[in-house]
């Protein structure tokens, strides 16, 4: 019902059946919407919405046919931008989605200085190395981005996994060898534009980004 209501507002419409694929597509496709049901086959929309906080700042959507007061302020609260229940107005749903465009991104996906010689801008989805423009995927870009919300801190790889491959990934093996994968493509990529050490990790705990305390182009501090 959705597709060709939106596909007549001239939006281009992508489409998960499942909170996992749903988590994977934002991750390929970087979608500047999100429309999200709460009741999903394989868990809650919520845990979806926590996912892509992580490290996606699109507008959210909650589309659910939960109506009362505190469904609506846990999906808030947990970062939707706005809820509509079931049944709706074609005309509504338009209209707070031409509102949600008009957003303007939160304070803290602007520019983020990192460490020294890194920068990742959130808001032009662009990553840095002294002045060097980093060509990233769209998965290394989310893990990229998540690690340097939490520049200095260590990530858990459980928490790598959930946000950028879905809820159930972090108990299957072969998402944990990917996610390795993609780290040591992007440690690769630091390494080349002169960003030794910034990337840090051993694999079984987690990684993080070392933060550099003034943001000077000092070698970077390893903070875990």
């Amino acid at each position: 019902m959705l597709r060709p209501l939106l596909e007549g507002e001239h939006y281009k419409v992508l489409w998960a059946r499942t909170g996992e694929s749903g988590v994977i597509q934002a991750v390929n496709h970087r979608p500047d919407i999100v429309i999200l049901e709460l009741d999903l086959p394989d868990g809650d929309g919520l845990t979806v919405l926590d996912a892509l906080r992580e490290w996606n700042a699109a507008p959210v959507m909650i589309l659910s046919g939960r109506a009362n007061v505190a469904d609506k302020v846990r999906a808030l609260d947990a970062g939707a931008n706005d809820y509509l229940v079931k049944p709706f107005a074609a005309a509504e749903l338009a209209a707070r989605l031409r509102v949600l465009q008009r957003s303007e991104p939160p304070a803290s996906d602007g520019p983020l200085l990192v460490s020294g010689a890194l920068r990742v801008d959130m808001a032009t989805r662009e990553v840095t190395v002294g002045g060097d423009l980093l060509d990233l995927t769209a998965t290394e870009e989310a893990i990229l981005y998540l690690l340097a919300r939490h520049a200095g801190k260590l990530v858990p790889c459980q928490r790598l996994l959930r946000a950028v491959w879905g809820a159930d990934a972090a108990t299957r093996p072969s998402e944990l060898h990917e996610l390795h994968v993609y780290i040591a493509r992007i440690r690769r990529k630091l390494v080349d534009h002169g960003g030794n050490n910034l990337l840090c990790g051993d694999g079984i705990a987690g990684y993080s980004l070392s933060l550099a305390p003034d943001h000077e182009s000092a070698a970077p501090q390893t903070v875990f």
